[in-house]
């Protein structure tokens, strides 16, 4: 059972999905979970089955477009902005706290790809979610740095801020916007030389396995995490949060699944959502 509500952003209205048990009682008290979705991704795409199926193990799981992406407001849009989506999750706690039927002392946070990685940032500061989790974790920043684990030249980066920075003086001047796809556009943009990871993301967001009006899959060219999805998005990621981390903490491997089909795939999936109640469970 999901309803539809709002919360704000600095302004901005933020569109999100409040997934419930499907015993949900008023007067009673619910553990709660934020989840934060992908980079190009919206509410009702993977990290709305997440939610859904996370709900039926009992949790209040809140789900949102970050601002300026899908249903939400904020100009420009299909800006993906890393600070304001670590002040969305913030935000959603901040509403959580609203609702009568929220157990404040037990909430916790999860994310997929971008999702995770923004979660992580959350939770260095924000200390009313309890646990947190990703699935397919991609810290955007990192993911930017390097490309699968392999440092990216300085240079190269140097040249991808300064690019960036001539196109946002362009705009000034009244040129029109670039927008840079997240996953290859059409068919016949993959070839044998395109990594499995955006193969499976055209496959994903492209075509009717998850696509969804919504999610436009492209972003800003000024975005300040610009270039980071074709450089995410690998389980090198996740093995650096934990070596990071100062724990409690757990690694779990879902043999065989890729980063996209974690997003949907039942036998894959069913294996993340079964931990993450597990996990969250011990709020």
């Amino acid at each position: 059972m999901a309803k539809d509500v709002t919360f704000q952003n600095r302004g901005v209205r933020i569109a999100a999905h409040l997934h419930l048990p499907n015993d949900f009682k008023e007067g009673q008290k619910y553990p709660a979970l934020v989840g934060v979705h992908p980079a190009g991704g919206v509410k009702e795409q993977t990290i709305g089955l997440y939610a859904q199926q996370l709900a039926a193990h009992g949790f209040v799981v809140l789900v949102y477009d970050s601002s300026y992406q899908g249903a939400s407001g904020g100009e420009p849009h299909l800006l993906e902005d890393p600070t304001t989506r670590v002040e969305d999750a913030r935000c959603a706690a901040d509403f959580l706290t609203t609702q009568s039927f929220i157990d404040t002392e037990r909430m916790g946070l999860f994310g997929v790809c971008a999702g995770g990685g923004y979660a992580l940032a959350v939770a260095q500061t924000e200390r009313r979610f309890k646990a947190i989790a990703g699935v397919s974790a991609t810290p955007m920043g990192e993911a930017a740095r390097r490309f699968f684990g392999h440092p990216i030249p300085p240079a190269d980066q140097i040249k991808s801020l300064e690019a960036a920075a001539a196109q946002r003086t362009a705009e000034a001047n009244g040129a029109a916007p670039i927008y840079i796809p997240f996953v290859p556009e059409r068919l016949e943009d993959i070839d044998d030389k395109t990594p499995t990871m955006l193969r499976e993301g055209y496959e994903y967001y492209r075509t009717p396995r998850g696509q969804h009006p919504n999610s436009k899959g492209r972003f800003l060219m000024t975005t300040p995490a610009s270039d980071c999805w074709q450089r995410g998005g690998h389980k090198i990621y996740s093995d650096e949060a934990y070596a990071l981390s100062k724990g409690p903490k757990e690694l779990f491997i879902v043999e065989g699944a890729t980063h996209i089909a974690l997003y949907d795939k039942p036998e894959y999936v069913g294996q993340a959502v079964e931990k993450l109640a597990s996990f969250f469970g011990q709020l």
